[in-house]
């Protein structure tokens, strides 16, 4: 065996073909690709449009986005900007009240 070909250490694909997403979904690949078009309609997901495979990462975000009461997911506001305005008439009152 040449050195190219021995393996070094593994890698593990974030994106993966149609059969190993369907069994990250506990299912065969037949009713993977019978309910697609339905997770497809909930947001699941789409595959590469080049490779054709499917992120694991995103799958299982989705999954986890399901069930937002059991993840902590999304339950801190989303930072906005503030206007300059309301933040400098804010502490010159805050700094007149002492």
């Amino acid at each position: 065996m040449s050195a190219a070909a021995v393996m070094r250490y593994r890698v593990d694909p974030g994106d993966v073909p149609a059969e190993k997403a369907a069994r990250r979904m506990g299912l065969t690949l037949a009713d993977f690709e019978t309910l697609l078009p339905k997770l497809l309609s909930r947001g699941f997901p789409p595959a590469d449009p080049t490779t054709g495979n499917y992120d694991l990462e995103a799958i299982d975000a989705w999954r986890k986005r399901r069930n937002p009461h059991l993840f902590a997911i999304g339950l801190t506001a989303p930072a906005s900007a503030r206007d300059a305005d309301d933040v400098v008439m804010a502490r010159l009152e805050a700094a007149r009240r002492g």
